[in-house]
């Protein structure tokens, strides 16, 4: 008989809806799951217990209502929540207990949801592989020597080993996909100005924006769902009509165009070397895709120019950040750096950047035009060890990180919706993913595509600590 992380979000939703399961033992299931395994795994930095059993009791006075109602959720660690410390994964706010319930918590109340505590992030966000100062590194359930990649590795880590049916996180330059990818999961990234509460428009170069982790595409769908209607739009967009993506899961992929590279922008600047499985994964996902009746075509796409944008972008976004001389000597040696270089950019070169950001935009739109999707690599390289990147050297920290995950931040300085889901197994039975990129406002289509994949790749197999 199946343990009820067994089950989908989506399955555990109906059950707790017929009466089968109350949000009480559910949240003490999960709780319980926490508290004996993931002392190994680091997926959470706080865990609000007795704040979830009140919370469920709460829920279940009263008919279900909302489309989360009762299931247990994480918040990011970068996401306030009145009366929990959100440390932000920074020894300069270890002691910070925030008043105020910032939207990305409140909206997943709203729908019912039921928080568990905070999950494990690097330091402000900024890296992607999740190693702070404050707390044990989010590693891989499937390897747990390996790190679950960043930023939202705490997230990615309780949804991979059971102690979460599903997250939400948040991605500036693949903070969801690079961990979904590492820890073989469904991580959704949405278009620019999708989600209201965290639509990127604020954020410098467009960046950052919220988005699910799960297991099922049907259930980031879901999630995607709710962070999307959990607001109404506070800046003008072109993000349309509020569509159910959960009902993009059933469409199909027979009338899409698919074009098919693994060529990233970085190419060009660092030495880029794509791991075997991970090219196998895109010619897997491309005959699946064929089969299931798209049309897939092989692209010549030739950025130009992106690694000198991107780093200014990325330094300009550490630079915003009001930390004192004082404040930086206590933040890791990659922060610092970041934020010393951006402070160094003259208001012209922050101009030049934000302009080559749109034109790179506005070609890469231009360049994608002729299909519904493209297919990439999630990542260059499997799960990288916890420890590999250089905790003292910034500068070739960030080229490892560029190594590691070279297909992710070009997306988020484009503005278009992104996923990635996983299409087989490697030689040791850990999932491989690969990215389907949208065009502006293409969730429904890339949500449709890897649905298909989903259907047609199997069901994938659990780590070893999901038993136990």
């Amino acid at each position: 008989m199946p343990e009820l992380h067994d089950l989908s979000a989506i399955e555990q939703r109906e059950e707790l809806r017929r009466g089968n399961v109350s949000p009480v033992e559910l949240v003490e299931h999960y709780l319980d799951r926490i508290a004996r395994l993931d002392a190994g795994l680091g997926a959470f930095v706080e865990v609000t217990a007795r704040a979830a059993r009140d919370r469920a009791r709460a829920l279940q006075e009263h008919e279900p209502r909302g489309a989360l109602w009762g299931l247990p959720l994480g918040d990011k660690d970068l996401v306030p929540r009145a009366g929990v410390p959100t440390r932000y994964g920074s020894l300069l706010h270890r002691d910070l207990v925030p008043s105020e319930t910032g939207d990305q918590a409140a909206v997943l109340d709203e729908a019912g949801g039921v928080s568990l505590g905070k999950t494990n992030t690097p330091e402000f966000g900024m890296t992607g592989y999740t190693e702070s100062l404050i707390a044990p590194p989010a590693r891989d359930p499937w390897s747990p020597g390996a790190g679950a990649g960043g930023s939202s590795g705490g997230a990615a880590t309780a949804v991979a080993a059971g102690l979460l049916p599903l997250a939400p996180a948040s991605d500036a330059g693949g903070s969801i996909r690079i961990p979904a990818a590492t820890t073989g999961l469904v991580g959704i990234k949405p278009s620019r100005g999708r989600i209201a509460f965290a639509s990127g428009l604020d954020s410098a170069g467009g960046l950052a924006v919220a988005g699910p982790i799960a297991r099922t595409v049907a259930d980031a769908a879901l999630l995607l769902d709710v962070q999307v209607a959990g607001r109404p739009y506070s800046f003008a967009t072109g993000a349309g009509p509020v569509r159910s993506f959960s009902r993009a899961v059933q469409e199909g992929a027979a009338s899409a165009r698919v074009g098919v590279t693994t060529v990233s922008p970085w190419d060009d600047d660092e030495d880029i070397r794509l791991d075997a499985g991970m090219r196998d994964a895109v010619d897997v996902a491309a005959r699946l895709l064929s089969d299931a009746g798209a049309g897939v075509d092989a692209f010549d796409w030739r950025p130009r120019g992106y690694a000198e944008m991107f780093t200014s972008l990325w330094r300009m976004s550490a630079a915003r950040m009001t930390l004192t001389d004082t404040e930086l000597a206590l933040v890791q040696p990659i922060t610092a750096w970041l934020v010393r270089e951006g402070r160094r950019l003259s208001g012209r070169e922050v101009l030049d950047t934000l302009a080559a950001a749109s034109a790179f935009e506005r070609r890469t739109i231009s360049d994608f035009a002729p299909f519904d999707a493209v297919l990439t690599p999630a990542l260059a390289e499997p799960a990288r060890p916890v420890g590999w990147f250089d905790p003292e050297d910034a500068a070739r920290n960030f080229a490892q990180q560029v190594r590691y995950a070279p297909y992710s931040s070009f997306v988020n300085v484009a503005g278009l919706p992104a996923l990635v889901v996983p299409v087989m197994t490697d030689g040791t039975g850990h999932p491989v993913c690969v990215q389907l990129i949208g065009r502006p406002g293409g969730e429904g289509t890339i949500i449709a595509l890897a649905a298909e994949l989903e259907r047609r790749s199997g069901r994938m197999p659990t780590p070893p600590v999901w038993n136990r």
